[in-house]
């Protein structure tokens, strides 16, 4: 039999609020609307379906300083992470916030009414109180602390909540189970021990044989319950992740392991929040629950120190473990032995014996350069999904982003770059003169600095996407000001490799060869708002390559970022 709810019942709103789902679309047009960030829409499906048992809706004042400050709710019941949907000043006063006040909740995907919440109460949290109770500290290196104070409202609305509809997935939907419905299947399948395994990272070898040691040693079955709402920024995407679960679940013995995925916004908040999921995962009916070492630990703090012991979440959760009534299984650090080509725990083996690992960080140097992943380590299958996804670099995009005085020679270093790259071959090159984008997704702006920002703005998102499909991109705009600069690489970053090219022309060079009069007209008054005559020009100090093209000929300055590529693994030698 499935593990009992968390507070003895399941908290499914869909069901219990089926009976009235017409009456509740039917309001939906009379009421005022907030749309989800992306942290409020998991956590509302969560409680919707009884994920979060025994929430029936958004925590009130009570409940929100009682869980703070005690890791209870107001009627004593374990919860160990505040709940709360957090709305603005601005919010409160257009909508007409009230207690008692009805307001539909949307999903900021396509706008759909999710849920009808009825105020209980409004109020403004101590968020210094926040994060020091329930994350231990008040550092913005924690990614949950970073969240509270630069992201989250300055209110906290505390409500009941009706269910209208589930939100719809359009991605790995066989996987996707409600509480009802994954203890259903357990029903069906007569699971009646259950171990859950909690993860953000792709598994490999280890992870199964740890998994399987976990269930066999309890005579249980094992759900691969990952994560795939939000974590912590930087880890690899669900799409791949899930990928390599897919690929791994044909590796367990027949009929022992299920692969359920899990739509919670983490919080990384360690023990507190391992207290969290087994709470979550005691919801969902399983009877086991594997905490690892740093359970959702976010790494170090500003000062290079881990926010949390690797062993204060299981600590947290044993503590609890009566009332949590779901049994915690410590995470067995195991290891590779090559002579009997086997994994064990690292307590069970003897002193002088060959083991052998591969860190996080040799793994992702790996597949950055396309090294040799051993069998040992990880499954082929799973391997390729992860090269996939992280090719090498030299199938990588990259974008090199050249700023410079008008006529300074960016336009002739971007065509001779273009035609340099394609010789290479490998992927396809873009080139974005400043004029090309002028006259094309920019043609409406001006010249001011918000419409020179928006231009550039425009050119990093044409750029990230390019870069983002594997491509190389050249992009040669004037660029004059630091901070749109540093924007840019910000968000092409997020995607592959950004090379800062200042082309350092000087001025009067770049007056004395204009051709066409352009500086002329713009010294006349013809033309406003010109770089280097009457608009400044922020020149870079944080440039990959500074080249200057009254001294170099543009083929040596091609030959010197080609050089830099090649360095850097992105081309092969010439």
């Amino acid at each position: 039999m499935a593990n009992s709810p968390h507070g003895g019942v399941l908290k499914d709103l869909h069901a219990r609020d089926a009976s009235k789902k017409e009456q509740l679309f039917a309001e939906v047009e009379k009421l005022p609307s907030i749309v989800l960030s992306d942290r409020q829409l998991c956590d509302l499906e969560l409680i919707m379906n009884g994920g979060f048992s025994p929430l029936e809706g958004f925590m009130n004042q009570e409940d929100y300083q009682s869980v703070v400050k005690d890791l209870r709710l107001k009627n004593g019941l374990l919860f160990s992470m505040p709940i709360t949907l957090d709305v603005s000043d601005q919010d409160i006063k257009t909508l007409e916030l009230e207690p008692k006040k009805r307001i539909v909740l949307r999903d900021p995907r396509d706008d759909a009414p999710l849920a009808i919440l009825t105020i209980q109460d409004i109020y403004k949290p101590d968020k210094v109180e926040e994060a020091i109770k329930v994350f231990g500290d008040n550092d913005i290196a924690h990614p949950g602390v970073k969240y509270l104070h630069n992201q989250t409202k300055e209110f906290y609305v505390g409500g009941s909540v009706e269910a209208i509809q589930n939100l719809i997935h359009y991605d790995y939907i066989a996987h996707r189970h409600t509480p009802a419905e994954l203890r259903a299947h357990f029903k069906k399948l007569h699971w009646t021990r259950v171990v859950a395994f909690q993860t953000r990272n792709p598994m490999h070898r280890a992870h199964r044989e740890l998994t399987v040691r976990a269930a066999r040693n309890r005579q249980a079955n094992v759900l691969i319950h990952p994560v795939v709402g939000l974590t912590k920024p930087g880890d690899i995407d669900h799409y791949t992740r899930v990928r390599v679960y897919q690929a791994l679940m044909p590796k367990y013995p027949n009929g022992m392991a299920a692969l359920s995925l899990l739509p919670l916004a983490m919080r990384m908040g360690g023990p507190r929040e391992a207290v969290w999921h087994a709470i979550i995962r005691k919801n969902f009916g399983n009877t086991h629950f594997i905490v690892g070492r740093d359970h959702a630990g976010p790494g170090k703090n500003s000062r290079g120190v881990d926010f949390y012991g690797p062993y204060d979440a299981q600590k947290l959760v044993a503590k609890y473990k009566d009332e949590l009534d779901i049994e915690v299984v410590p995470f067995q650090m195991v290891t590779y032995i090559p002579d009997s080509d086997e994994y064990l725990p690292v307590d069970e083996i003897p002193e002088g014996t060959t083991t052998l690992n591969i860190s996080g960080t040799e793994l992702r140097r790996r597949l950055r350069t396309g090294g040799h992943i051993p069998e040992w380590f990880s499954y082929p299958e799973v391997v390729k999904v992860l090269r996939e996804t992280h090719p090498p670099k030299s199938k990588q995009g990259f974008t090199l982003f050249l700023t410079g005085y008008y006529n300074s020679g960016k336009k002739a270093i971007g065509k001779a770059l273009q035609v340099v790259l394609n010789e290479q071959g490998g992927r396809s090159v873009t080139l974005l003169l400043g004029e090309t984008v002028r006259h094309g997704i920019s043609s409406e702006l001006g010249f001011s600095k918000k419409d020179r920002d928006q231009n550039i703005a425009r050119i990093a998102f044409v750029s990230a996407e390019l870069t983002k499909a594997g491509a190389a991109v050249i992009a040669a705009p004037i660029a004059p000001f630091a901070e749109a600069r540093a924007q840019a690489k910000t968000h092409i970053e997020t995607y592959g490799a950004f090379y800062l090219i200042h082309v350092n022309t000087p001025l009067d060079y770049c007056i004395k060869t204009d051709r066409k009069g352009i500086y002329k007209k713009a010294q006349s008054g013809e033309i406003k708002n010109f770089t280097g005559v009457d608009d400044p020009y922020e020149a870079p100090t944080d440039a990959d390559i500074v080249v200057d093209a009254s001294k170099q000929c543009i083929s040596e300055i091609c030959h010197q970022i080609v050089l830099l590529l090649e360095k850097d693994g992105y081309i092969g030698e010439r």
